[in-house]
């Protein structure tokens, strides 16, 4: 058995204290699906916590170290569809010293557990900056692939991993 070194929790407000560092770091969002278009004060985003956290149709979660507790990204279920059992999965670690070490991989495994298991949605989908090898590299381990071939020039890719149970 894997020891879970990185649990997840309710994004919480006071997040936003920690969060608005990364969301002005261009470094982090060099490879994102979206990103932000101008420098987010502490006020933005603590505004913007409260309201994807009353969006019932999405799922927002802290990633923090087991071990200390630290917050270290986040992870997402967006544009959840209970009729078509579906959601789409955004990840970002957001302090850098952790990039690299498998922490978004079991943060990434963890939400699709949620999605499966809880919420009983039967797809993942996943659209990728071509660009975001670690991203497209996650969610591969975690079992997502590839709708099509991706194309050379493509501005993202479309990833999906059907629940087969």
């Amino acid at each position: 058995m894997t020891k879970k070194r990185v649990y997840l929790r309710p994004l919480k407000v006071k997040d936003a204290y920690v969060s608005y560092k990364w969301r002005n770091d261009p470094e982090i969002w060099k490879c994102a699906k979206n990103k932000p278009d101008r420098y987010i004060t502490i006020k933005m985003e603590k505004d913007w916590i409260k309201k994807v956290l009353a969006d019932d149709r999405s799922v927002r979660r802290a990633i923090c170290i087991a071990k200390n507790n630290t917050y270290i990204g986040n992870v997402y279920l967006t544009g959840i569809n209970k009729r078509l059992e579906s959601a789409e999965t955004h990840i970002f670690i957001g302090d850098k010293k952790y990039w690299g070490k498998g922490f978004g991989t079991q943060a990434v495994k963890e939400i699709i557990k949620y999605a499966f298991e809880v919420l009983k949605l039967k797809k993942i989908d996943a659209e990728v900056n071509p660009k975001n090898v670690s991203i497209i590299k996650i969610n591969k381990k975690c079992g997502l692939a590839y709708v099509d071939k991706p194309q050379e020039r493509a501005k993202m890719v479309h990833m999906v991993l059907v629940n087969s149970r």
